[in-house]
């Protein structure tokens, strides 16, 4: 599979902006800029590729999670996982996932196995080169 988006920019670092566009159409033209890393326009936070990063690597860690649970026969009801990501100094230290799951039937010490299982192994995890932390929470 191969994915594409666009990033187009205009102007220096600190004053100009940009926009992305994805190939799926999830986003088109999305705006961000330095300033939207701290509000955008309307005095809101706007987004940035850090958040973007922390996106999709919550969501990519739920879908692999989901496929190993699967293949362990365990059939989650649901996975909901925050990524808190850590940016210092211009560079991502750390992501912290976050993860609450209702899976029916398994115990704790094999779903925090599978979870781990997961997180290892999540293409987003693979790309990124810092910390990454996983809170596991069965409910």
């Amino acid at each position: 599979m191969k994915r594409k988006v666009v990033a187009i920019w205009k102007g220096d670092g600190a004053d100009g902006s940009g926009v992305l566009t994805a190939q799926s159409g999830a986003f088109n033209n999305m705006p961000y800029s330095f300033k939207t890393r701290f509000e955008n326009d309307n005095g809101k936070l706007g987004t940035n590729p850090e958040e973007l990063i922390a996106a999709a690597h919550a969501g990519c860690f739920n879908m692999k999670l989901s496929f190993v649970l699967n293949e362990a026969n365990f059939n989650p009801e649901e996975l909901s996982t925050e990524a808190l990501l850590t940016f210092v100094d211009g560079k991502i230290i750390s992501i912290e996932l976050n993860l609450i799951a209702k899976v029916p039937g398994i115990n704790k010490e094999k779903f925090d196995e599978l979870a781990e299982e997961a997180k290892n192994n999540c293409p987003i995890s693979g790309v990124l080169n810092c910390e990454i932390n996983l809170n596991a929470s069965l409910v």
